[in-house]
């Protein structure tokens, strides 16, 4: 598949899949069994499944053995992220069979381990640079977690392999995507960039395709696919059509 690679997302907190607002906890709206959820966008033609454990991202426990369970039972590739940070927790993760893992909390708080993480496992790593403005959000985005620029300097020296961005302030909010972001993180890495937050339209889609040339590789998609406000079958036709 050419163009821009569209990831569903499936967001559990509580054993369901649930969507946030601007990644605030108590903001939840449910959406049900994250199997059920999973599969459903497997069938609409997804390729990949962005999974994410909401309550081991917030500290709060943890879904481990569910989101196994899910990516088990899934035939395409899976992208696991929340509560990863530590060699336990990695080791858990990478165990479920998922293609990479998107680490965020810890690749703030223990600059070395993410270092070494990504050394020792390369492509199935992923970083997750969640911002508002310029500043890193880490905890669950319940704290500040540095400056983006510096953070990125340094990531781009341990060879990290690749950045998912989310523009905190726009993600659940159907509001577009925060480009320009997206363009001057295009600017100073040459590794690829998965972009989330904000994404309401089709016209969003094709605006991150069109950015497929400077770098962006992909697209996280949540409340828009949940909401109805478009569907992923049209969400793909747009993105490959790049």
């Amino acid at each position: 598949m050419s163009g821009l690679d569209l990831l569903p997302a499936v967001d559990v907190a509580g054993g369901e899949a649930v969507r946030l607002v601007q990644g605030a906890a108590g903001s939840e709206t449910s959406y049900g069994d994250p199997l059920v959820a999973a599969l459903a966008w497997q069938s609409a033609g997804a390729s990949w499944i962005h999974l994410v454990d909401l309550d081991a991202a917030f500290g709060r426990g943890s879904n481990h053995e569910l989101l196994a369970h899910v990516v088990g039972r899934l035939d395409v590739a899976v992208e696991l992220s929340g509560g990863i940070r530590d060699d336990e927790t990695l080791a858990a993760a990478l165990a479920t069979g998922c293609r990479r893992v998107n680490l965020g909390t810890a690749a703030l708080e223990d600059p070395q381990w993410c270092a070494r993480v990504i050394g020792e496992h390369g492509e199935k790593v992923a970083v997750g640079l969640d911002v508002r403005g310029t500043t890193l959000a880490a905890r669950g985005w319940t704290e500040e977690g540095g400056d983006l620029w510096a953070t990125l300097e340094r990531l781009e020296r341990d060879g990290c392999r690749r950045y998912v961005v989310t523009d905190v302030t726009k993600d659940g909010t159907l509001q577009g995507p925060n480009v320009e972001l997206l363009r001057e993180v295009c600017r100073r890495t040459d590794r690829p960039v998965v972009a989330s937050g904000g994404i309401a339209s089709l016209a969003d889609i094709a605006a991150l395709a069109a950015l497929v040339p400077e770098g962006v590789e992909g697209a996280i998609v949540g409340k828009a696919l949940y909401s109805g406000a478009l569907t992923l079958e049209a969400a793909l036709a747009v993105a490959t059509a790049a």
